[in-house]
């Protein structure tokens, strides 16, 4: 299956991008907040899913899919206690749509003052 690149301009390196799709299969890599300068957005983790999600969106739909299409997420929080405000912002986010997800507490996320970074995969049917 050929790939299809989807890069949404927040890259930091040539080596990845933030959406492929193959087939049927949408993979949208690691993203947070930050805006195309690298700068956090969003106070709290509750405000930075949402933004990620609105991302994640975006990223999902130039590859012909959408968030009701997601079957996982792999969330990523620095702080275990944001777990619910995380949740709730992406119950918001994918409505009733259901999905497979694990949660992770890390020590740290790639930029200071990230608190929350989620991967996603869908199938386009």
């Amino acid at each position: 299956m050929a790939k299809q690149l989807f890069p949404d301009g927040t890259e930091v390196s040539t080596m990845y991008v933030r959406t492929i799709r193959s087939g049927p299969f949408v993979f949208v890599s690691g993203t947070t907040s930050l805006d195309p300068k690298g700068r956090v957005q969003g106070n709290g983790a509750a405000e930075q899913t949402r933004i990620t999600m609105q991302k994640i969106e975006r990223g999902l739909r130039q590859a012909g899919a959408t968030l009701k299409d997601i079957v996982r997420l792999n969330i990523f929080v620095t702080d275990i206690r944001d777990m619910t405000a995380v949740t709730g912002a992406i119950q918001k986010a994918l409505k009733r749509t259901t999905i497979t997800s694990t949660l992770v507490a890390v020590s740290q996320l790639a930029t200071p003052g990230l608190v929350v970074e989620i991967e996603a995969t869908a199938i386009v049917d």
